[in-house]
């Protein structure tokens, strides 16, 4: 049986198989990022998260053939790496777990294991690929430096639209009543003291405001819908990077695939994404996602233990998903 965790920044997905591709149990949890939760309280989270899916099994830890855990973070702070790569070894046995970064998770889910380039596009947004024994990844570096294309890098462009058709700057379309509505706004520069003032993580609350520009694109905001079209041309951006550094030869057309709630949030980016993909002027095919990003890490575990999955296997495993 192979585990995987798919660690994300709002919750925590975990998965279950074994290898005729059966589902053997699933499971959602807190975030397990230290970030926000401190290393003790991850880490108690996480064994948690583990022991409650096998639970659901009615399954043990020496039953467990492989794991991949995802983790937010991972690999972005050299210092606290060994940290991380411990965090499941209070309750799996170190030789049959590997820790990585969660885009991994995207990665392996969406495309099942096979050479190509996923993006993820939820709170942040970064773009990870594998090409025979190589990887690579563009993109991840917080909403302060980038996550363009993101719930947040959306929700802070349409607030920044916002702010310019309040002063005059742009044409009033309808993000400005709609904002206006969703605050409860009569003076509009209250808004930066229902921004600023957000208790609890800003990042978060901050990105659940992307539905807004949503919203006002589906109403013919083509000021809002504008704001879509540059975060996919930046997302494929990220993905021809990543197909660079996995240096792909100039001939070979790839996968390339997606995962993460503003994908899964709206249409205006899936179609504005393929079509960004198909006028980028490289060999790329864009994929419809597989599996989650929980049976992604679940299927990188097998791959890890020299056990993937066959394809009757996946298919098995496809249609319980389904």
């Amino acid at each position: 049986m192979f585990l995987g965790v798919d660690g994300g920044g709002t919750k925590t997905a975990y998965a279950l198989i074994d290898a005729s591709g059966r589902l053997r149990a699933r499971h959602i949890g807190p975030s397990v990022s230290h970030l926000a939760e401190g290393f003790a309280r991850a880490t108690e989270l996480l064994i948690g998260g583990i022991a409650a899916t096998l639970e659901k099994a009615a399954s043990a830890p020496a039953n467990l053939t492989f794991a991949f855990v995802g983790l937010p973070a991972y690999g972005e702070d050299s210092a606290t790496t060994s940290t991380m790569d411990a965090m499941p070894a209070a309750l799996l046995d170190a030789n049959r777990y590997r820790c990585g970064n969660d885009t991994v998770c995207s990665w392996a889910g969406s495309l099942a294991c096979e050479d190509g380039v996923s993006v993820i596009a939820g709170t942040g947004s970064i773009a990870y690929g594998e090409y025979g024994a190589r990887n690579a990844r563009a993109g991840g570096w917080g909403e302060l430096i980038g996550d363009e294309g993101s719930a947040y890098w959306i929700a802070r462009e349409g607030l920044n639209l916002f702010s310019r058709m309040s002063d005059g700057r742009a044409p009033r379309g309808p993000l400005y009543e709609l904002v206006r509505a969703r605050f409860g706004l009569t003076i509009d520069l209250d808004l930066c003291s229902r921004i600023y003032g957000e208790s609890g993580s800003v990042r978060r609350v901050f990105a659940q405001f992307a539905t807004l520009v949503h919203e006002a694109a589906q109403a013919g905001d083509g000021q809002a819908l504008a704001i879509f079209d540059r975060g996919t041309k930046e997302l494929v951006e990220c993905v021809i990077a990543v197909r660079r550094a996995l240096a792909v030869p100039e001939e070979a057309v790839i996968p390339v695939s997606h995962s993460g709630g503003v994908f899964n949030g709206t249409t205006f980016l899936r179609d504005a994404f393929r079509s960004a993909l198909d006028g980028a002027g490289q060999g790329f095919q864009y994929r419809t996602p597989v599996y989650a990003p929980d049976i992604g890490a679940a299927l990188y575990a097998a791959q890890l233990a020299s056990r993937p999955l066959d394809e009757s296997a996946k298919q098995t495993l496809r249609q319980q998903c389904a």
